[in-house]
């Protein structure tokens, strides 16, 4: 019986969307046309190839903003749903808040769309698990919006140090993020009252319904509910899904964590200062900081024995363990990631940051957040694996 509702499962997938030429456009809907929507608008139109077909957001002023980075009529959605219950589109864009992710993914998968999806791809542990069988049964096209994957010098540097052997055996890397001043965002004035056409419970989806918050709504990164621990999942999930791609790793064995509220008493319920420690079975130990007390600084820095790689957006640089003569690149476009989930949904290969990766990647930082709010050790745990 599990096989044969798999089979029907992939049928009704496989009828639901266009087989792709190569030179067909493909026809995309956006789903969240906030900030980050409306930058992978312009990533999208600067990839080429494509046709927009449909814009959802939950606040009418966000669907007519994003409606202006398009130059052909598109239609407007507020439900997600009806979005997705179109025949001509081929691939959706999730830009939503966090815990929207997995749900509104997996109704896209089941409707027959290829899916990029923005990190974390999921805000708790046992979400991955639904993402994954969605992705498994419905054969769809997933890319997790971990751009680092695709940008050419992380390609490079993987090429060049790890997968020649140069870096030699790496027993910690440290990660840190300091200073990201969008995490401080302010409400803008005027919304102490919800705007008639935003459809706030939309926006809470399957959370609990409270009354109208605008500073959840506008510094979400600041709330449990609506981010991801914030720091954890909005910037940690980036470096630890670097980590993982070039060492290979998937779960840590356990992990610790620590921090608080120091200095920005404003509501807020997630740390503005934290430390993580996880801890990896192939004796490895991964780090992260971040505040939002100082000057905005990011690197991914890994200890090897053959030397020591600081690798982010800027660039990287390699400096040899028995000599001072620095190996060093230069940042890439960021573009190419939303390319080669493009490309990937004409080929129907498996894209660079898959449903898989995003899971265990998201967990790392679903593990450390354990760790945080229990002030405690947190292992691995087996419902945790797909």
């Amino acid at each position: 019986m599990a096989s044969r509702r798999v089979f029907l499962l992939q049928a009704t997938a496989a009828s639901a969307a266009r087989v792709l030429g190569a030179n067909d456009r493909i026809r995309l809907g956006v789903i969240g046309t906030g900030g980050r929507g409306t930058h992978l608008i312009r990533m999208a139109n600067q990839a080429g190839g494509i046709e927009w077909a449909a814009l959802c957001d939950a606040w009418d002023e966000r669907r007519a903003k994003a409606r202006n980075l398009i130059d052909r009529p598109v239609d407007l959605y507020a439900d997600y749903r009806k979005l997705l219950d179109r025949k001509d589109v081929d691939g959706v864009i999730i830009a939503t808040l966090d815990h929207l992710h997995t749900p509104i993914a997996v109704d896209a998968c089941r409707a027959g769309k290829d899916v990029f999806v923005e990190k974390p791809m999921t805000s708790t542990p046992m979400q991955g698990r639904d993402l994954v069988r969605a992705v498994r049964e419905t054969r769809r096209v997933l890319q997790v919006g971990v751009q680092q994957r695709s940008l050419a010098h992380f390609i490079e540097a993987k090429q060049r140090f790890f997968d020649s052997g140069l870096i030699g055996k790496v027993e910690m890397v440290r990660t840190l993020w300091n200073g990201n001043r969008g995490y401080l965002s302010p409400v803008p004035a005027g919304m102490e009252r919800k705007p008639d056409g935003l459809d706030w419970e939309a926006v809470l989806g399957w959370l609990p319904k409270i009354a109208w918050d605008p500073k959840r709504y506008f510094n979400r990164f600041a709330y449990w509910d609506f981010a991801t621990g914030g720091q954890t999942g909005g910037l940690f999930v980036h470096m630890v899904d670097v980590v993982h791609w070039f060492l290979g790793l998937r779960r840590p064995v356990s992990a610790v964590g620590l921090g608080g509220i120091y200095r920005h008493d404003d509501g807020r319920d997630t740390p503005d200062n934290v430390n993580l420690i996880l801890d990896y079975p192939e004796k490895l130990n991964v780090t992260f900081e971040a505040t939002l007390t100082s000057g905005e600084a990011a690197d991914i820095v890994f200890m090897g024995s053959g030397g020591r790689l600081s690798i982010f957006r800027s660039g990287y640089r390699f400096l040899p363990r028995d000599s001072k003569a620095e190996v060093t690149a230069g940042p890439s476009a960021e573009v190419a990631h939303m390319a080669n989930w493009l490309e990937c949904m004409r080929t129907r290969r498996e894209p660079n940051a898959n449903v898989v990766d995003g899971h265990y990647s998201a967990m790392a930082c679903h593990i450390g957040n354990l760790a945080y709010r229990e002030n405690n050790r947190v292992t691995w745990r087996s419902g945790w694996d797909v």
